[in-house]
């Protein structure tokens, strides 16, 4: 099955990376769950020596995830946070990062808490403020880390300019991709050098498996991440990989239909009484709505929304029953959170406050059911707040 140059997204999808197995004609990539693999003779083997360097149902994901983000190669790490870790290691002790402020809450962890113990320096801005990103890079600065949309507050950073300005001072740009996945934003095509995704999320699609992703376009890049990869170890299994497998022949018909009920939610939730403010981008209210209309493929499934207080958003969150009560995204399910104590607690509070994480913010992850089931929870459960 090889595909064309200009094969579309959905065949992308389905078929990168993926051919019949050899021995049995098996149109799905099988799982190949083994740690070693025996060789012919001493110095000659099939190309795989030992799971943790090259496993074959991961070459399979690795080269699937390439071609839909439109890389040179990919990387499958145990979860997004090991991605970003691996992207982290392409510094040295003394670098210095500018990482968009409302940043995930483990990637702040992990910056703040850990890497600053080697050495490395983050400075954290409002990266959709083009002033504020040019006014923050030092000489030492070495990489700029954004994430758009960002999570929970949903603003957007212009990546082509991003790409400009970071490559204007010789660095690399780094995009996390997950809140918008690549059928939605193709960060690579805008100019970025490196992209990242919890494929938990989206890819995935089906909350069943943890894991990350790097996608690579400098040569350079491809041979420090593939030499880390197997340094540090932190692969994603076999079984893992082939559950995102499966879940990216999915994601141009899933994604399609999250961004239908997201923006029907979003205006559902705009139109009630109870509801002080509603964050999505396609709202034509969004301050960058003009650039999530140029720059995306549809708005996405994610959202926001202020009830004005926290007793308000616990009724809320107390209240839903088809709406899941719990943290991650990106799966068929609608899953609502309340980012200030679940997905954003290591963020300081003085810091939240800045950033608009309010005590009375709920996110939520709108799922592929029936839009009109969604609304009728919802609405019960805000018909309850006092």
């Amino acid at each position: 099955m090889k595909l064309q140059p200009d094969a579309r997204f959905a065949t992308v999808c389905i078929h990168a990376g993926q051919e019949p197995d050899p021995g049995t004609g098996a149109i799905i990539t099988p799982i190949f769950q083994t740690a070693t693999y025996v060789q012919e003779e001493l110095g000659r083997h099939k190309g795989y020596e030992y799971a943790r360097t090259q496993n074959p149902t991961r070459t399979a994901l690795e080269a699937n995830l390439a071609a839909i983000e439109g890389g040179k190669a990919a990387f499958a790490f145990a979860s997004g946070m090991a991605a970003i870790g691996a992207i982290a290691s392409l510094l040295r002790a003394g670098d210095h990062m500018v990482v968009t402020d409302n940043t995930y809450g483990g990637t702040f962890r992990l910056f703040d808490k850990v890497l600053t113990r080697y050495s490395l320096d983050f400075s954290y801005v409002d990266t959709s403020r083009e002033d504020l990103i040019e006014s923050t890079i030092t000489p030492r600065t070495r990489m700029l880390f954004i994430e758009t949309p960002t999570n929970p507050i949903l603003r957007l950073t212009d990546i082509a300019r991003a790409a400009e300005i970071a490559h204007s001072h010789g660095l690399r740009l780094v995009v996390d991709n997950t809140f918008a996945s690549p059928y939605i934003q193709r960060p690579l095509d805008l100019g970025a050098d490196l992209v990242m995704h919890s494929t938990t999320k989206y890819l995935n699609g089906h909350s069943d498996s943890v894991g990350g992703i790097v996608i690579a376009a400098r040569d350079e890049d491809i041979e420090w991440l593939r030499f880390v990869q197997n340094a540090a170890g932190a692969i994603l299994g076999p079984f893992d990989c082939w559950l995102v497998l499966r879940g990216t022949k999915t994601l141009p018909i899933r994604m399609a239909q999250h961004n239908i009920n997201g923006l029907a939610l979003a205006q559902f939730l705009a139109a009630h009484s109870k509801v002080r403010r509603v964050i999505y981008p396609g709202l034509p209210d969004h301050p960058q709505h003009e650039l999530a209309r140029t720059q995306m493929r549809g708005f996405g499934g994610m959202l926001s929304f202020d009830v004005g207080s926290f007793e308000a958003a616990r009724t809320v969150l107390n209240r839903v029953r088809l709406h899941a009560l719990a943290e991650s995204l990106g799966g068929v399910e609608t899953l609502i959170s309340h980012p200030a104590t679940m997905t954003h607690s290591s963020v300081p509070p003085e810091d939240r406050a800045k950033l608009g994480i309010t005590d009375s913010l709920i996110r939520i992850s709108v799922g592929i059911e029936d839009v009109e089931d969604l609304k009728a929870d919802l609405a019960q459960a805000l018909e309850a707040i006092d």
